[in-house]
């Protein structure tokens, strides 16, 4: 190795431990948006869908930290589940003030009585729609923001591992909704631009979601040359530049 690529290996290996270190779902990274943001507030419209409901289930809660906003001062019956072990006393710490259970739950397999809850919550967490129907009470509402196909689009040239394993969710959850009865009420996607302040902030990044996302080996040393190469590439005035992508769904489930 160069003496060159051995000081910049040296230096990303803080954002590395960094992240690893993390705790809840809150990234300590230098980013700023170059492009409008989406056309919808997740956190306002679910402060609005949770005044009329009498239960709540937050699904993939993190540390809590977008949940315990959310439903601040609210008296009815609330549950979050976080699969991440890390992250269960974290929630559950941030949580409890605001008689918030914190289940250490899959997403994919709610531990849940069917009809449990009037409103379900998820903001960036898979999910089964089998699953979500038979949580939600008649009457019920649905809510979730999740990351679209176009997410970091730009970095798969790099990282061909990092190619989107999930295919089209935009569609498949539109579809697996409405085949287990949901009515699917408001469906939209939105692309931007974000600008990383340097490669360290990217594998920042990488460290901390690739393995739950992405890919399930991000290395720093075997990467060093690709995370360079993508540097000289992609980095602007503004800094390394990368699209984020997103899409939001609302459901309500039908009177039976």
């Amino acid at each position: 190795m160069t003496p060159y690529k051995q000081r910049r290996l040296n230096e990303l290996r803080s954002y590395v431990e960094r992240a690893r270190e993390m705790q809840g779902w809150t990234f300590d990274v230098q980013a700023t948006r170059l492009g409008p943001d989406p056309p919808w507030s997740y956190r306002d419209r679910a402060r609005e869908l949770l005044a009329g409901s009498r239960s709540v289930l937050d699904m993939g809660t993190g540390g809590g930290e977008i949940f315990s906003g959310i439903c601040e001062g609210y008296a009815g019956l609330a549950v979050a589940t976080e699969e991440w072990p890390p992250n269960v006393p974290v929630a559950a710490d941030r949580l409890s003030p605001q008689d918030v259970a914190v289940v250490h739950s899959s997403s994919l397999h709610l531990p849940f009585l069917d009809e449990t809850f009037e409103l379900v919550l998820n903001r960036h967490e898979e999910l089964e729609p089998s699953e979500v129907a038979g949580a939600l009470a008649p009457e019920g509402h649905l809510l979730t923001q999740q990351v679209d196909h176009n997410m970091w689009k730009e970095i798969v040239e790099f990282f061909p591992r990092a190619a989107n394993n999930y295919g089209d969710l935009f569609g498949r959850y539109r579809y697996g909704f409405r085949s287990v009865g949901l009515t699917v009420t408001r469906a939209q996607t939105h692309d931007t631009s974000i600008a990383y302040g340097g490669l360290g902030d990217l594998v920042y990044m990488l460290a901390a979601v690739m393995p739950q996302w992405r890919a399930h080996d991000f290395d720093l040393e075997q990467d060093l040359d690709a995370l360079l190469e993508l540097e000289r590439s992609l980095t602007t005035e503004e800094g390394i530049v990368l699209t984020e992508s997103y899409f939001i769904i609302e459901a309500h489930k039908p009177t039976a």
